[in-house]
């Protein structure tokens, strides 16, 4: 079974993801059928069928001791079946985005007051919670945040002189962040680089973690963003790949447009054309920028 693949399809049934969920935050990491069957309202026959199901997946270790039986996440599951998981209740999720705030709050104190901060960071989970975004989520909201309120204040950090670059494709999982990853490769420090997606998808295409990994580039811990107002005032530069419409125009910007392909559904040897000839023009880009 090829992990994190079929389990996705596993843990696509509620009362499988649920079980788990108990399983890994019950005492002791380990439940029973019994209790779990409790704590769902279902037959044991019913969840005895869901924890067959999970055993044989190699999801659940069953573990005897005496006449009773304990489920447990192995050992070398448990951070994959936490990964794989949807963010967990309600209550759990408000005091994870207060603890955000909190901390966004005392990294942006005497820049943003703490009501600006706030406001972000609802707003960002919002927007990843309409797109669909259920993995990791809280530190996606994190870093999301940091980076638009990162981005309000550029205008007002007169002592950084950096050029800010931001990409923006559809779907902020192939061509964006295809140049986004070289630009920062190739720059480092000396420029800020954004992406964002007119309609982000849900992950950066596997291909293209391959096409940048075979020339030494790291994805880092990037994920596909909505495109957000503040973003693009912050932008010296704004480079459009087949979206140039949804990106609203500024003054006193320098706006390009590279006609690319779309990277979606095509085999890795035409992904690599395609950064091939997305790192000729970042190249050129940077030259100029430098």
């Amino acid at each position: 079974m090829d992990a994190g693949i079929d389990e996705l399809r596993l843990l696509a049934d509620p009362t499988r993801a649920r079980i788990l969920q108990l399983v890994l935050s019950s005492d002791q990491s380990r439940s029973t059928v019994t209790a779990l069957a409790g704590a769902l309202g279902l037959t044991q026959p019913t969840l005895s069928h869901h924890v067959r199901v999970l055993h044989d997946a190699g999801l659940l270790a069953r573990l005897p001791e005496g006449r009773r039986v304990w489920y447990s996440v192995p050992d070398g599951h448990v951070d994959l079946v936490a990964a794989l998981l949807p963010t967990s209740d309600s209550a759990g999720a408000t005091d994870t985005l207060d603890r955000i705030i909190d901390d966004l709050g005392a990294r942006f104190s005497g820049t943003f007051n703490r009501d600006t901060v706030e406001r972000y960071v609802v707003e960002t989970d919002a927007l990843l919670q309409a797109q669909g975004v259920s993995r990791q989520r809280s530190s996606k909201v994190a870093g999301f945040a940091a980076d638009r309120l990162t981005a309000l204040a550029h205008e007002a950090l007169a002592d950084d002189d950096r050029p800010e670059v931001l990409f923006v494709c559809v779907q902020n999982a192939g061509r964006s962040q295809l140049a986004a990853a070289i630009l920062r490769h190739l720059a480092g420090d000396r420029i800020r680089v954004r992406t964002a997606g007119s309609a982000p998808a849900d992950a950066v295409r596997g291909v293209v973690v391959t096409a940048l990994d075979e020339i030494g580039v790291p994805l880092g811990g990037e994920f596909p963003k909505p495109l957000t107002d503040e973003v693009v005032r912050a932008a010296d530069v704004v480079v459009t790949m087949g979206c140039g419409d949804a990106c609203p125009v500024y003054p006193s910007k320098v706006y390009l447009d590279w006609p690319i392909d779309d990277p979606a559904g095509l085999p890795l040897s035409a992904v690599r054309v395609i950064r091939d000839d997305i790192d000729a023009r970042v190249r050129d880009l940077l030259a100029t920028l430098t």
